[in-house]
């Protein structure tokens, strides 16, 4: 990964002004001295999406996402640092230093480079054939599944001409050599019968990254050839298991789920049919790849896969994969048409969306499908069903949603609630719960975790986060502060971690400058959580208060709080007498405090 200095990140950061660029992505409205919009990275209708042109960031009171102008790329157009370093340097007319790549590295990056401009070239090959003489039977294809012109070139589809030499030929004319050729996986080269065509006389389908570079393709063979469907094979810039196909322009939905399909003619009709949420896996079943993938851009996916067995057995692959990647997932029905391309061309894009509406919960979908493996008409399969969803209700660690499907379960198949409760609980124990009825943690893990939490502890540490946030708001809105309260605070009463961290650089800032720059401090944190949280601490809500004086007086408040705080939180060793001194002091310095009026100049 290329390493960029402090200095030259800072220069490219403020030299692209955070409002300018997020206009070009969101409707901005300017309300006093900060702008709002519809937030980017989760659905709204009214604008909680807020960007500070005197912070140079952006945050939004919803969903949280937050950061400053590099942030804002590698979220929205899911750049890495690096690339979002080199779009925004170009914008600014900053000239970034060349990097410093062994020849290892070099020969790497070249080779990527060609095979993304093969497979580049290939599509736009592809392109141009399906609208010549030779593309008629795949242009009639395409208009026989109701695509349109828009639609088609939205996709970049394409045919793959029926010599099964021709896009081999046409690459050599451009220049490529047999070997980069054979490594792009387009092409086969043969001693005996020389080079040839992986896909020949076939509806192509380019297969795209996040970044919208073709990666690899899918065909669909015209006439009765097999395999029906041809997927190129894994390459240095394809991995089947880590892309999903239609992402490229999911990413970018308002809409808060992703619906995952089949097939590519499934997320091509449902993007043409409005819903630009429509993603596929690449010929493969899901994966874990593709579940992190996935996770980047949504907490919910609603899988959409076909009504048939295969489809049946498809879900219950994929949704252990989801929840082991934190993800919601739901099922859509499509009964009694067997896909979502077949759905919406018989009853419309109006009636699947009501199926998207009443999509089934993923584990009572599980427990419908283990309902029809038992014969419920016989008292013993009956008990068995029971007994097997039983044993699964035990998978919840968390009590009160293990309550919640015991509740919803005993509701839908006629059973008492407290007898499914009793059976769940003697599974637990089964399961190696060390003597309790299941609790608030996994079955099979032992009790020893730790108390727990008492009454109130929770809501108090909360309590003290939100007042070091609110203080770290109050010195980023009003710099004057450092000389007033400097006396009192210090780093070291920020008792959060980050928040330490934070602290500790903003303080820095003021005193090497007499001002701050919270835009450049997100910069110095590489995990994209942590930009996220850092965002926060700088945009925690100060509530409007009547007068100058309730203002001053909430601030002196929370200071107290936060200094009573750091002196509660120290832990000393019995002789550490300086310590001691130190707490001796700084309480006398608190009482002094309570006492003192501090004001903002406003």
């Amino acid at each position: 990964m290329p390493y960029f200095s402090d200095d030259i990140i800072e220069e490219v950061r403020s030299r692209n002004d955070i409002v300018d660029v997020i206009s070009q992505y969101v409707r901005l409205a300017r309300k006093g001295s900060t702008y709002f919009g519809l937030c980017p990275f989760h659905n709204e209708k009214t604008g909680s999406f807020s960007v500070s042109p005197n912070k140079q960031m952006y945050y939004c009171f919803g969903c949280g996402a937050g950061g400053n102008v590099f942030t804002f790329l590698m979220q929205y157009e899911n750049y890495t640092f690096a690339e979002a370093m080199e779009a925004l340097a170009e914008r600014a007319g900053v000239e970034l230093p060349k990097q410093e790549f062994s020849a290892a590295q070099r020969r790497e990056a070249d080779r990527r480079a060609r095979l993304l401009e093969i497979n580049r070239e290939a599509a736009k090959y592809f392109f141009m054939l399906l609208r010549s003489e030779r593309g008629k039977q795949a242009l009639s294809y395409f208009r026989g599944r109701e695509l349109s012109e828009e639609t088609i070139k939205k996709f970049g589809l394409g045919y793959s001409d029926q010599y099964s030499d021709d896009l081999y030929r046409y690459l050599r004319q451009k220049g490529y050599e047999d070997e980069i050729l054979k490594e792009s996986g387009l092409v086969t080269i043969d001693e005996r019968r020389g080079g040839y065509d992986k896909f020949w006389n076939r509806a192509m389908f380019p297969i795209m990254d996040v970044h919208n570079k073709v990666i690899g393709f899918g065909g669909r063979v015209m006439g009765d050839g097999e395999p029906k469907y041809l997927n190129s094979p894994e390459t240095k810039i394809f991995d089947k298991s880590r892309n999903l196909y239609g992402l490229n322009l999911a990413r970018t939905t308002k809409r808060q789920q992703l619906l995952l399909c089949e097939g590519y003619m499934d997320v091509i009709a449902l993007h043409q049919s409005g819903f630009d949420n429509a993603v596929a896996s690449l010929g493969t079943s899901l994966t874990v790849g593709h579940a992190n993938l996935l996770r980047r851009y949504t907490k919910e996916v609603y899988l959409t896969y076909d009504s048939d067995g295969a489809g049946v057995k498809a879900a219950l692959r994929a949704i252990p994969i989801l929840k082991e990647a934190g993800i919601t997932a739901k099922i859509v029905s499509m009964t009694p048409y067997k896909d979502p391309d077949e759905f919406i061309k018989a009853l419309g894009a109006e009636e699947y969306q009501k199926r998207i509406d009443a999509a089934e919960n993923s584990f009572l979908f599980e427990v419908r499908i283990m309902e029809g493996q038992h014969d419920m008409g016989d008292p013993e399969g009956k008990t068995a069903f029971y007994q097997e969803v039983a044993k699964k209700l035990c998978g919840f660690s968390e009590k009160l949603e293990r309550e919640n499907y015991i509740d919803a379960v005993a509701a839908k198949y006629r059973i008492a609630a407290e007898d499914l409760r009793r059976m769940v609980n003697r599974y637990g124990l089964k399961m190696g719960l060390a003597g309790e009825t299941p609790g608030s943690h996994r079955y099979g893990e032992t009790a020893q975790r730790g108390a727990p939490e008492r009454a109130g502890t929770r809501k108090k540490e909360d309590g003290m986060k939100q007042s070091q946030k609110l203080l770290l708001t109050w010195l980023i809105e009003y710099p004057v502060l450092f000389t007033k309260i400097g006396k009192y605070i210090s780093p070291e009463d920020f008792t959060e971690e980050i928040y330490h961290k934070v602290a500790e650089l903003l303080f820095a800032q003021y005193k090497e400058s007499g001002a701050v720059n919270p835009a450049q401090i997100v910069s110095m944190f590489a995990d994209e959580e942590e930009q996220r949280e850092i965002a926060g601490l700088f945009n925690a809500r100060i509530h409007k208060v009547e007068t100058k004086d309730d203002m001053d007086k909430a601030l002196k408040e929370t200071i107290v709080r936060v200094k009573k705080n750091s002196i509660d939180h120290r832990t000393l060793a019995p002789d550490d007498l300086q310590g001691l001194m130190k707490i001796v002091e700084d309480k006398k310095m608190l009482e002094a405090l309570e006492k003192t009026h501090i004001s903002i100049d406003l």
